[in-house]
């Protein structure tokens, strides 16, 4: 009996009613798309959004909006606790080890740019060297290059293999006493590759290097920890955890939030302003200027309720059966190619048709109801390495099931017969 099989003949009807369940929850899976049922397979550029999340929304929306802090009437202390809760909702999601650790912002992306320009400009200086790593995300590669250029600094990148694993031995080697700072994904958004942070921070940290995650592909499918991953700076988006959009976490050590300089200036960053002199307020909310993303942020608490209410293993266990079924099954098809066979591995499957453009793949596919991505997954660096203009990406969430795995092996297969 081969992986595929034993997978498909190890779920029982308790973990079949269970999924079935789970679908019930989130209603845009009931849509068809040109008159087939929704296949959605795109996962790792934004998850879906279950009715619970939804309702919060609505209800925060209808009856509990206003604008927070400093106001004394009862919508703005409402909406205010429910603010402040969804921070330490977001603090005990990934075991902060205190509340005014976690900032919020508008997601992975401004996080890992506030840390630049609130860390990076303040820090690095001219001869500096940063690290990233081969398999990294445009919005951690370029932030990076605009404070090189800055300042004078030098990117180092750390390379990957054929199988899309970082070479540590390649990594160990950067580290000098130019180093000043590392930034790196805790897993690829183009190949799923679950890199070895906890190693990777180790290493930095017999440096005395600061490590930034990009953790928006790792926190819809890993039980987070940054206490025990010792990361100095932690990002991850509320939307790719089944939350809204415009909505993200930075987390950061109090120690280096508390040294670093503002972001950005205006209302609520301030304890007072004088045309002399301006003080800041204190952590988290000197990095939180203007109004900030309030329902945004009440609806990603919820998400975060909704999935630990599931439970990241038991989500992570299911992901883990559907990309070992999609490998083996995608995988035995003659001339498709499959891009990143690291053996840690997100539920990410990114793979090439012969002789078919991705882009005419995902066409195809969405034909028949299957949303898939093509492109370079703002990841063109491992486009480069692996010598292709593009992949198509079907990405996996805890509420896919293995028949919508038969759905996508059956498409490609009809790609295949269009250009044969």
């Amino acid at each position: 009996m081969n992986k595929a099989t034993s997978v498909r003949n190890q779920k029982t009807v308790t973990d079949l009613l269970e999924v079935a369940r789970i679908r019930a929850d989130f209603p845009i899976l009931a849509r068809h798309i040109n008159g087939k049922p929704l296949v959605y397979l795109d996962n790792a550029a934004s998850s879906q959004m279950p009715q619970p999340v939804i309702d919060r929304l609505v209800r925060y929306q209808t009856q509990e909006h206003a604008n927070i802090h400093r106001a004394v009437h009862t919508l703005s202390e409402h909406a205010t606790a429910e603010f402040e809760e969804a921070r330490r909702k977001a603090q005990r999601f990934i075991n902060a080890k205190d509340e005014h650790e976690i900032i919020f912002t508008s997601g992975t992306t401004e996080s890992i740019n506030l840390v630049m320009h609130g860390y990076g400009r303040a820090f690095i200086k001219a001869g500096d060297e940063i690290i990233v790593t081969g398999l990294e995300h445009h919005s951690n590669i370029v932030p990076w290059q605009m404070l090189c250029q800055e300042k004078g600094a030098k990117l180092r990148v750390a390379p990957i293999n054929d199988a899309g694993e970082i070479l540590l031995d390649e990594y160990q080697k950067l580290f000098n006493d130019r180093t000043k700072f590392v930034a790196l994904s805790h897993v690829s958004n183009a190949l799923g590759t679950v890199n070895p942070v906890s190693e990777m921070i180790a290493t930095a940290h017999q440096w005395d290097v600061p490590v930034l995650l990009d953790g928006a592909q790792a926190a819809p499918h890993l039980r987070l920890d940054v206490q025990a991953l010792d990361c100095d700076f932690y990002a991850f988006s509320g939307h790719k955890i089944c939350g809204p959009t415009g909505i993200g976490v930075l987390y950061g050590k109090r120690a280096l939030l508390e040294k670093m300089q503002p972001f950005k200036g205006g209302g609520d960053m301030i304890l007072s302003v004088t045309f002399e002199k301006t003080i800041y307020n204190t952590i988290p909310y000197k990095f939180e200027a203007g109004t900030p993303p309030i329902a945004a942020a009440i609806g990603m608490g919820s998400a975060m309720d909704y999935l630990n209410g599931i439970g990241l293993e038991r989500i992570g266990a299911h992901e883990t059966d559907l990309l070992n079924y999609a490998t083996q099954q995608v995988g035995a098809i003659k001339g498709v190619r499959i891009i990143g066979t690291a053996k840690h591995k997100a539920a990410v499957l990114s793979f090439l048709v012969e002789g078919v453009h991705p882009h005419d793949v995902g066409t195809i596919l969405n034909k028949d109801g299957i949303a898939i991505r093509t492109g370079h997954h703002c990841a063109q660096p491992v486009m480069q390495r692996f010598g292709v203009p593009a992949t198509a990406r079907a990405s996996f969430a805890f509420y896919n099931t293995l028949e919508e795995v038969d759905v996508l092996t059956e498409g490609i297969r009809k790609v295949q017969r269009m250009f044969g």
